[in-house]
């Protein structure tokens, strides 16, 4: 199966690149390197440098002629979005706008969408949060990535395009950026092992849905077979606070220092996690990774790539 993969240089959309590969399909990848790096890129996938709204991903399109877009490329900064809202419609909405007309125009088969269930269901009114609870969101991002959803039953009523929409809670693990704002746990990590001073922000006692990379990537494979017309969280339906967290990194990364705590980031959900029930019942998928075993994991590779 050929399938083009964009954002797929990035943190989450290199290691879905790496399973479909794995599994022997044909994989296009269309990332402008923004956020991707070139590193994270398979070699045995073709890459072309484009943002998703660049007209000409028409012709990427017509020479590739795939049969599934997987639609990871986005802005996924929930801050950022709150001061550049313009932009983040712009990609998030426009942009992946501009794509569905791309596979309509080529005859592309199936359309899986990448959201996220941390934001765009907001406060919860009730935990863990299934694909029943109100979309709510309380920010641009979480805003654009709904937004977007919308448009998915549209073209498969109209124009027979299947489509998923896998809903991820925090993913984590190895290639996340240690650097930005988000990704608390590579943040962490990585201030660990080089003596640095990770402060955890308010209380700590947010609590986070965290699922490991791979077991985010095996989603990916699923959804290419099964769940047409689907919504599905990707989680693991528990909430670990942030506190553990430092707590947990701690320990794997051998730190001596101590845990400070800094002023609470103004508008952030406090707690959320998802049911990943649906997604067990009608994709097969579950979370097989434990939460330690991930994080030894992702400490691992951070005390490599140094």
């Amino acid at each position: 199966m050929k399938i083009l993969v964009t954002g797929g240089a990035g943190f989450i959309g290199s290691h879905v690149v790496d399973a479909y590969v794995q599994h022997n399909h044909e994989v296009v990848v269309v990332d402008d390197l923004s956020n991707g790096k070139q590193e994270n890129l398979n070699p045995r996938a073709r890459f072309y440098a484009l943002d998703i709204r660049d007209d000409k991903l028409d012709e990427v399109f017509a020479a590739e002629k795939p049969q599934v877009v997987n639609h990871h490329a986005a802005r996924a900064n929930l801050r950022e979005s709150m001061l550049k809202p313009m932009l983040f419609a712009d990609v998030n909405i426009l942009g992946s706008l501009h794509l569905l007309e791309l596979s309509r125009k080529h005859g592309v088969q199936r359309f899986i969408n990448i959201s996220t269930g941390g934001a765009v269901y907001g406060d919860p009114a009730y935990l863990p949060a299934d694909e029943r609870h109100p979309v709510n969101p309380l920010d641009p991002y979480g805003a654009s990535k709904a937004a977007f959803e919308h448009y998915l039953p549209l073209y498969r009523t109209n124009y027979g395009l299947e489509f998923v929409v896998l809903r991820y809670a925090n993913v984590y693990g190895p290639r996340q950026d240690p650097y930005g704002e988000a990704g608390v746990v590579a943040i962490f990590a990585n201030k660990m092992l080089h003596a640095g001073q990770p402060v955890v922000n308010g209380s700590g006692e947010q609590e986070r849905d965290f699922v490991y990379v791979s077991d985010v990537a095996q989603a990916n494979l699923l959804a290419l077979f099964k769940g047409d017309g689907g919504f599905y969280n990707i989680g693991t339906g528990v909430g670990t606070s942030i506190n553990a967290i430092f707590s947990s990194l701690k320990d794997a990364t051998g730190y001596s220092g101590s845990q400070v705590h800094g002023p609470p980031k103004p508008g952030e959900v406090f707690k959320i996690y998802l049911s990943a029930d649906k997604a067990s019942r009608e994709l097969g998928w579950s979370a097989s990774t434990s939460l330690g075993e991930g994080l030894l994991r992702t400490v691992e590779y951070f005390r490599l790539k140094d």
